[in-house]
């Protein structure tokens, strides 16, 4: 008892604490988005259930380089075009690296998007498992 109520270990605790929230915080917000899919599964999904692409990134990164007959939604605009997007099918979300479009993901499934995951890694990761990539809209 003696431990917990030293000055000095209490500020060990308090940072063993924060500690532990900064490492789960990542973890907390993939579950309340959906998940992530690695690039196999994503194809997968694609050719078994498909699933529709959404490109979150700025327009001018996806003329620059998306996923083919992947859809562009920029972040900005992903609330007001909810509506647009197919209901009967799985949304996958893309981004650069995959760390905006968890935030995207969460949004969707709280405005009632039932099936939605974003890419592990984003088109990064995409590019480098050798998955084609093109050029202009």
């Amino acid at each position: 008892m003696d431990f917990l109520l030293n000055q000095n270990n209490l500020l060990l605790i308090a940072v063993a604490i924060g500690s532990a929230i900064m490492l789960a915080w990542p973890m907390i917000q993939r579950s309340r988005s959906g998940g992530a899919v690695s690039t196999t599964e994503a194809v997968q999904l694609m050719n078994q259930k498909h699933a529709v692409l959404i490109d979150i990134r700025p327009a001018s990164a996806f003329a620059a380089g998306h996923i083919p007959q992947s859809r562009n939604i920029p972040l900005e605009e992903i609330n007001q075009k909810t509506a647009t997007l197919p209901k009967n099918k799985p949304l996958i979300l893309v981004c650069d690296q995959g760390r905006s479009a968890i935030g995207a993901a969460t949004r969707l499934r709280a405005q009632g998007v039932a099936e939605v995951v974003t890419l592990e890694g984003g088109l990064r990761a995409w590019s480098a498992a050798g998955l084609p990539v093109t050029a202009g809209k």
